[in-house]
């Protein structure tokens, strides 16, 4: 308990008004020639001084879009500080994106859209779309070099009704942030490859083991936890290496497989043409490379972040798209369409059975269970730093904002951050029945954040009109941002539209279910925000914001209720 009141502020914690004092106005004064003179600077890489890669040069110029209560530097104060490097960021990426689904999911592609040639090109489709989101995400990022992510972006734009935007992305932040798949992934393929049937209950207990150790790992050992976190993304990069040589050989026709070019003549036979299941599909591609915008979410960790994420972003991308593209086709390459059909949900199984026989099939279960691993543990690093800018931001929660916002107990990472990440996760391994909640999952995690992308690209564009002139150290070219708000529209309408067997990918359950599940948690935050920011006012009372620095130097922002007079 001492170890914890230590950090937690103290009576005497320095506390400050709102973002009015002096240090604000000596910024907000320095000539717009200058700070756009400080942007080329940065651009053109003269930005090693600290002080210059430390600036967020946007809101410098523009106070006005500075996203919540805290300025930059108190956004960026505890914690380790700037450590991430461009190598730890490209793995930051590299390590989110390559999970398990590249692994599973093109077996239930391929039956969703009914043919190999519709399948990759929706994995081409997943790949377009994924940049132009990083570029739009560049664009906001190097504006605000700030932890968050998409928190961050919405504070800036949806000023209107205040927190509503902030509370909405925190329902979805923390109710969908959770890692229960990779953990019953990696618990199954690790019982499979002990030779252990996969019980139930034995796997959700090394589930929770697994989302256990992940939280302790970075919660009280954060450098091992980086080291750790690095050392599986490139694990993963060699292991996505060997299965694309593997497929070459396969294509070249040097082994046991008879005919690998069968999937390829006549390619678009069988092709689905319901817009649902190609919407459904796409869910599970963009799942797949889910992660472009990881190290947004981080920026308060990263050295010179203007310049590290412009380098780190398409290079983990391109990494991983690439990698992607050519697996599928290597596993087009080593089985027939009906066999992946049939093959249940780990296609690179099939594969290693077909191109190496049954011991390396055994063997790529140690493999599929570390990349799950790793995946956990990237995801993890990211949502606890989400949690804390919620936290620090003045979001209600249980037994106050101090704690959860804290470093608690190391002073270094935010184990509070990390333990709202674990809640969740624990919750989805123990309660539903694996068979039907995990794909529903899947698609109820994806259709919300369509919403906030939607949101985001329309902020974008709202940004450039009436704000043309702010510093932006990126700028993504505007017909890339309006392909990926016609996709993500399109994501938004298809799903309600009835696919082509009538029941969806998640049967007994209706195959819109997971669109209103999403929907209704973004009500959700809307009801929340409503009971904290309007009823208050019906009984005469609102909560004033002031700002405390906590004993590990985190600054966060804390409600007081006061009489409306």
């Amino acid at each position: 308990m001492s170890s914890l009141l230590k950090y937690l502020p103290s009576r005497k914690a320095r506390r400050t008004g709102p973002r009015s004092d002096d240090a604000d106005e000596r910024v907000s004064t320095v000539p717009v020639d200058e700070q756009l003179d400080v942007k080329r600077r940065k651009s053109a890489g003269d930005s090693d001084d600290a002080s210059l890669a430390s600036q967020e040069i946007t809101t410098a110029v523009d106070p006005d879009l500075n996203p919540g209560e805290l300025s930059f530097e108190e956004d960026a104060a505890g914690g380790m500080g700037r450590h991430l490097g461009v190598f730890s960021c490209t793995l930051l990426i590299v390590g989110r994106i390559i999970g398990t689904g590249i692994f599973s999911t093109p077996s239930s592609i391929l039956g969703s859209v009914g043919s190999v040639g519709a399948s990759l090109m929706l994995w081409v489709l997943g790949f377009a779309l994924s940049f132009c989101g990083l570029f739009i995400w560049l664009e906001f990022g190097t504006m605000f070099p700030r932890s968050g992510g998409e928190k961050v972006y919405l504070e800036a734009v949806y000023k209107k009704p205040k927190h509503l935007a902030t509370v909405i992305f925190a329902a979805n932040a923390i109710l969908l942030g959770f890692t229960a798949s990779g953990c019953i992934v990696f618990a199954q393929n690790i019982l499979v490859s002990a030779g252990h049937t996969a019980d139930r209950w034995v796997t959700r207990g090394i589930a929770l083991g697994v989302i256990g150790f992940v939280t302790l790992l970075h919660g009280l050992t954060p450098r091992l936890g980086v080291w750790v976190m690095n050392g599986l993304s490139v694990f993963k990069i060699v292991i996505l290496l060997f299965v694309v040589v593997s497929g070459w050989v396969v294509l070249s026709g040097h082994t046991r497989v008879q005919d690998p070019h069968a999937n390829f003549r006549n390619a678009f036979a069988g092709s689905s043409h319901s817009s649902n299941d190609y919407a459904t599909a796409t869910f599970k591609v963009l799942n797949a490379y889910a992660g472009w915008s990881n190290v947004n979410y981080v920026l308060n960790n990263v050295k010179n972040p203007v310049r590290t994420l412009k380098i780190a972003g398409p290079l983990g991308l391109g990494i991983c798209a690439v990698l992607y593209l050519l697996a599928n086709i290597s596993y087009f390459a080593a089985a027939t369409k009906e066999e992946i059909t049939k093959s249940g949900v780990t296609v690179a199984s099939l594969f290693f059975r077909n191109v190496f026989g049954e011991q390396a099939q055994k063997a790529l279960t140690v493999f599929v269970a570390l990349s799950a691993l790793g995946n956990v543990i990237t995801v993890t690093f990211a949502a606890a730093r989400i949690n804390q800018e919620l936290a620090k931001e003045g979001i209600p929660l249980p037994f106050g904002n101090r704690f959860w916002a804290s470093n608690w107990p190391t002073g270094k990472s935010p184990l509070p951050g990390l333990i709202i990440h674990l809640i969740p996760s624990v919750i989805v391994i123990i309660a539903p029945p694996p068979n039907v909640a995990y794909p529903f999952i899947l698609d109820v995690e994806g259709y919300p954040s369509q919403i906030i992308n939607f949101f985001i690209v329309i902020g974008l564009f709202w940004l450039r009109w009436h704000k043309p002139n702010v510093p932006r150290p990126f700028k993504v070219w505007l017909p890339l941002a309006v392909f990926f708000l016609a996709a993500a529209i399109f994501l938004l309408v298809a799903p309600f539209l009835p696919p082509a067997n009538g029941k969806g990918d998640t049967p007994p359950l209706p195959y819109y279910l997971y669109c209103l599940v999403g929907i209704a948690i973004m009500v959700a935050g809307v009801l929340y925000w409503a009971a904290w920011r309007i009823v208050p006012r019906w009984f005469g009372y609102e909560y004033v914001p002031r700002k405390e620095t906590l004993s590990d130097g985190t600054v966060v922002t804390l409600f007081s209720r006061k009489k409306i007079q």
